[in-house]
Formats: structure tokens, C-alpha cells, sequence
């Protein structure tokens, strides 16, 4: 059993972490980052496309390792445990958001989310139950049983936000959350990821819209690689 770091206080706590792609020649996607995301922060890391946000996200994401530096998640150092721990790490405290929103289409809005309990071998009854509670948190409760196709775009994200709460992570990873969505269902699903972070939710985003960005509590560029807090002022700047 990993025993977890003292510091709890931390849902990631980036120290020195980098990036480098093998070569020849080899490619440094991150450079050396330091990052600390408190319990309950809503953080926003904006940069233009090639910047490292995808190299970025898949670390924090526990889906590539880092290759100098420390990473730990809600306490755990996660270069100290095995593919296997770092599967159940990775499902029990990160709940993902993304872009395409990867619902099964043949299956309704509440089977989608209770398929993210299936591994974790949760009784159907407490999967139903749960599945319904959630999906009344994010406003559609009215569309439990509607399949992805009878959806808007916006009642999709939902369902995958939905799908990302059910397991009560640590963590809500959102990948470009709206880039999929026209700019008045798009503040929606911004307002709503602002209402869970008002109810005690960690969320990052990652997104290449700096007006996304700006919704956040606190932000953050990359840019080349390089990650740094970022300054409020000229929100509109274009990359």
C-alpha cells in the first residue's frame, strides 16, 4: 500500500517535472515545472496549440510518466507505484472531461454514467442510485433515459461531467470542455463547472481559449513547454 505524502493539503503538487520525448533527436515537451493545486481551486492552464498542453494533460492525467521530476496526486507520489496501482489511482481520484465528450451512443444518458462505476464493481442498485443523484447535480435528471443522439451538445457534456463526478474524484480534468460547443452552451457548461467548484470541487481545465481561461480562480499559460502563472490583464490578447 502506497503510504501517502504528509502534505494532504495539495490535490497535485508538481516539483521539477519534465518531459522528454526519446529521440533521435529527443523532444522536451515539458521543461521543468513546479505546480501546486489546492484542495478545492478551480485552475485554468491556457496555451496555443504545440504549447505542451496535451503532454501536460496526459501526465496529470496519470496516462504518461514524467520523466525527471515528482509528481503526487491528493498525497500519493505516483512514480513509486505499479501500472496497476496507478490504473486504480487514476480511476479513483481524477474524473475526466473531454472534448468529444466519448459517450456510448446505444446507451442512455444514465447508462453512460453508471458504466463508470462497472469496474469498481459497485452493486447495480448503489450504481442506479448514484447515476440518478448525479445526474440531477449537473441539471438532467429530466434526460436520464435519452440516449447521446437525442442529446444537445450541451446535455452531452453534462452527461460527461455527470459520468466524471459519479466516483467523487479528487480531481476534475477537463480537456478543452467547450471547444465543441457554441458560445451560449458553452458559458453553461462554464457556469456550471464554476457551481461545483463553489461546492468544494478541485477543477483544472486546459483549454487554448484564453476567455475560457479567464473563468477560472486562478491562471496559468504554457507556452514552448513552459508553464507559468499568468497575468489578468489583456484577457483578449490573441496567441
Amino acid at each position: 500500500m502506497t503510504t501517502p505524502h504528509p502534505d494532504r493539503a495539495a490535490v497535485i503538487s508538481l516539483e521539477d517535472l519534465g518531459l522528454t520525448y526519446p529521440g533521435p533527436p529527443s523532444v522536451t515537451a515539458l521543461h521543468p515545472c513546479r505546480l501546486r493545486v489546492e484542495k478545492g481551486e478551480f485552475v485554468t492552464i491556457v496555451g496555443p496549440s504545440g504549447s505542451g498542453k496535451s503532454s501536460l494533460l496526459n501526465v496529470l492525467g496519470l496516462l504518461d510518466n514524467p520523466t525527471r521530476g515528482v509528481y503526487r496526486l491528493n498525497g500519493v507520489d505516483t512514480s513509486t507505484v505499479n501500472d496497476s496501482r496507478r490504473a486504480a489511482l487514476r480511476g479513483r481520484e481524477i474524473g475526466f472531461v473531454f472534448q468529444a465528450f466519448h459517450l456510448l451512443p446505444h446507451r442512455t444518458a444514465q447508462e453512460n454514467v453508471e458504466l463508470a462505476m462497472v469496474y469498481q464493481r459497485t452493486p447495480r442498485r448503489v450504481r442506479r442510485t448514484k447515476a440518478a443523484d448525479v445526474l440531477d447535480r449537473v441539471g438532467l435528471a429530466h434526460r436520464a433515459h435519452a440516449l447521446p443522439t437525442q442529446l444537445s451538445g450541451g446535455e452531452r457534456q453534462r452527461v460527461a461531467i455527470a459520468r466524471a463526478l459519479v466516483a467523487e474524484p479528487a480531481l476534475l480534468l477537463c480537456d478543452e470542455p467547450t471547444g465543441n460547443l457554441d458560445s451560449d452552451t458553452a458559458a453553461s457548461i462554464l457556469d456550471l463547472l464554476g457551481r461545483l467548484h463553489g461546492e468544494g470541487m478541485t477543477v483544472l481545465v486546459i483549454t487554448h481559449d484564453r476567455h475560457v481561461a479567464e473563468r477560472g480562480q486562478r491562471m496559468l499559460t504554457i507556452r514552448d513547454g513552459v508553464l507559468t502563472e499568468a497575468a489578468r490583464a489583456g484577457a483578449g490578447a490573441a496567441w
